[in-house]
């Protein structure tokens, strides 16, 4: 059994994976960390603070908001102390924190993502490769991602992951384009566009599109839910468990299995 403290676990992401965990026999949530107060009684007790927090455990979840850099820094530090495997879901973290994680995976596992769905990050790994024969035979590439109007940035943390897996095959040719609307010259070969769309309650889609001569290869990911998100956050916990120090991410989680 894998033992998780939660830090946000109060909030939409939180207590998804909270929930879930009740119907998985080899999770348990042994403490969860949030500011808010519980509103109704838990299975597990609830801190203010991590620091609070003394609750024996397996691996910690990070689930706040990227404004709480505070937190998020006093979390990075208690993970060093305790010695456990981290499990970072918050995305758009800034670039100094972003710097701090990697610091600490030197000293503890840490596993993060752009994106928790084990489904968009196969895409990834899928796209790298198709990206490898069709870019070469004259396809251009472009993603479209779509999301709720509450959402901050654009495009997307994943429509980035997206695009990097693209790059990343095609040995970092790949220059990404946000806006055409002030250009009036003709597509370059190594572009990858990349467009954003806000508005209601889209919890998530992304749409890569190969463009060739008279074919085109569209591949898509739709988000129906954020559980598919707690569920991929459930699978890195499991996977971290007892990991040596080091960097981690969805692509050795999807690599190991058979």
């Amino acid at each position: 059994m894998t033992k998780i403290i939660v830090c946000g676990c109060l909030g939409r992401l939180g207590s998804a994976v909270c929930s879930l965990a009740l119907a998985n026999p080899a999770i348990e949530i042994v403490a969860g960390v949030d500011v808010m107060p519980p509103s109704g009684g838990l299975s597990y007790p609830v801190c203010a603070d991590i620091n609070q927090c003394q609750t024996p455990a397996d691996v910690i979840m990070c689930i706040y908001r990227p404004s709480a850099t505070a937190d998020i820094e006093a979390l990075l530090d208690y993970s060093v102390s305790r010695q456990l495997p981290l499990v970072i879901c918050t995305t758009g973290l800034p670039a100094d924190i972003l710097k701090k994680v990697l610091q600490t995976s030197k000293k503890v596992a840490v596993f993060q993502s752009a994106n928790m769905s084990l489904g968009v990050n196969l895409l990834a790994n899928i796209i790298g490769k198709a990206a490898k024969l069709l870019h070469n035979t004259g396809f251009d590439i472009e993603i479209i991602e779509k999301h709720h109007n509450q959402k901050l940035d654009a495009p997307s943390g994943t429509a980035y992951l997206l695009a990097d897996a693209i790059d990343t095959a095609l040995d970092g040719k790949m220059q990404y384009v946000h806006d055409r609307s002030q250009v009036t010259d003709k597509r370059s070969r190594n572009e990858i566009g990349l467009h954003a769309i806000r508005g209601g309650t889209i919890v998530g889609e992304h749409n890569i599109i190969f463009a060739g001569q008279d074919e085109v290869i569209e591949l898509t990911h739709i988000a129906q839910s954020r559980d598919v998100f707690a569920v991929g956050a459930i699978k890195a916990a499991c996977f971290i468990k007892g990991k040596p120090a080091g960097y981690y991410g969805m692509q050795d989680l999807i690599e190991s299995i058979d």
